[in-house]
């Protein structure tokens, strides 16, 4: 699908640059075009490279919390929401640990540690499976779960927006929290009715009934505020929820003998390496979209949403979001790549900056982890999977757009 997607984005850009030249006397096209490819190509280098200080920070010290057996105690507050919804799967299976461990490093941002936990997961339920070719009921529900992505330390995308220079790159901690929450919740119940999942009982209820308790707190509180008392709130509380977490992972790491400095260190020797192997996947998409964008033809795109929505919506800034959204189910880079154009394009705390980075945090790429987990195991007919993913993207991104015009706009 990337491959396709690429390629079009590339031959587009070059035959509207070629037909503006030839029938609209356009003489300078060409130019544009070709100087956006080496500008984007520049971009995604000075990215990746300027990302190896605070990359090398998160690694390190998830390598702590790793060490510290957080994540671990973290699956274990898990479990029982997993034995609730999945009674097919017995307690004490192996993939009731993989899926929980999958889940907690989800929420802490480990996407390093997240995907092995995840295909070890769709192993350990594809050994309960009867039909292997068939995904069980447990495998969709615990895919939906991975798209719908609830996180709590969205690290990547403060990273990105600190790398454009934000004036405080956490602020959109709580908007991508209330947004992911959003998709979750969507997406689990719509599975639950596909598949009448006993989401009656107690420990479910009391699980669903908590978090949501906690998010809607949040947000009877945050509905109260004016706006600049809203977006100190939002700053004080990411940025405190940092400290804090930063503060537990090294105290619990100190509290159970953990080397943390020698830990860390180990941890942040992979920030180098990672950052490295990132410049390839940002040039191939942010110079495509550089041409794309160059070439009239994204804004062309967004003009005509502009058109076709404006009877119907009085302030449409988000419109110059949409590619990103449009783009999120099918490929995560090619979604941070239009996030990252609309941040160099619109400036990083713009609202279409702000919104970007909200809907890239807000859902996973469904197409790519089904692809990956269902394909891991040889399953060839996904049965409601597809629907039941995009029904949870669908519900973030959109969600993403009310939340952000509440907080930004």
């Amino acid at each position: 699908m990337l491959n396709y997607l690429w390629a079009l984005f590339i031959l587009i850009a070059v035959a509207a640059g070629l037909w503006q030249t030839a029938f609209l006397d356009n003489s300078e096209i060409l130019q544009q075009i070709t100087q956006a490819s080496f500008d984007m190509a520049k971009l995604s280098a000075e990215i990746a490279l300027g990302l190896i200080g605070i990359l090398s920070l998160w690694l390190g010290l998830f390598k702590v919390a790793e060490a510290a057996g957080l994540i671990a105690i973290l699956s274990k507050g898990l479990a029982p929401f997993f034995n609730a919804l999945m009674p097919s799967v017995p307690k004490d299976h192996p993939a009731m640990g993989s899926m929980t461990m999958n889940l907690a490093a989800n929420m802490l941002g480990l996407d390093n540690a997240a995907t092995p936990l995840g295909l070890k997961a769709m192993k350990d339920l594809q050994s309960l499976n009867t039909q292997p070719s068939i995904a069980t009921n447990p495998q969709i529900l615990f895919l939906v779960l991975n798209t719908s992505s609830v996180t709590l330390l969205p690290v990547t995308i403060f990273m990105y927006r600190a790398q454009f220079g934000a004036a405080d790159p956490a602020s959109v901690f709580l908007p991508i929290l209330m947004a992911t929450c959003c998709s979750t919740f969507v997406g689990l119940f719509v599975v639950a009715m596909v598949q009448r999942l006993p989401i009656y009982k107690p420990v479910v209820v009391a699980y669903l009934f908590g978090f949501a308790l906690l998010v809607a707190s949040l947000g009877v509180y945050v509905s109260s505020l004016e706006q600049q008392a809203l977006l100190s709130f939002s700053s004080i509380l990411a940025n405190g929820t940092l400290l804090v977490v930063i503060g537990l992972f090294v105290g619990v790491g100190l509290a159970k003998g953990v080397k943390v400095y020698e830990v860390f260190v180990d941890g942040a020797k992979q920030g180098f390496s990672m950052s490295i192997k990132l410049i390839p996947y940002l040039i191939a998409m942010l110079v495509a979209i550089g041409m794309l964008r160059a070439s009239g033809v994204l804004d062309g795109l967004v003009w005509l949403m502009k058109k076709a929505l404006q009877p119907f919506v009085s302030n449409l800034d988000f419109v110059d979001t949409l590619p990103v959204a449009f783009m999120k189910p099918f490929s995560g880079s090619g979604s941070r790549a239009l996030m990252l154009e609309n941040m160099d394009h619109h400036g990083v705390d713009s609202f279409q900056g702000l919104l970007s980075a909200v809907m890239q945090g807000s859902t996973e790429t469904t197409f790519y982890v089904l692809a990956v987990y269902f394909g891991s195991v040889g399953i060839v007919r996904i049965r409601h999977a597809v629907y039941c993913g995009l029904a949870a993207d669908v519900a973030g991104l959109v969600s993403a757009i009310f939340i952000c015009h509440y907080f930004f706009a």
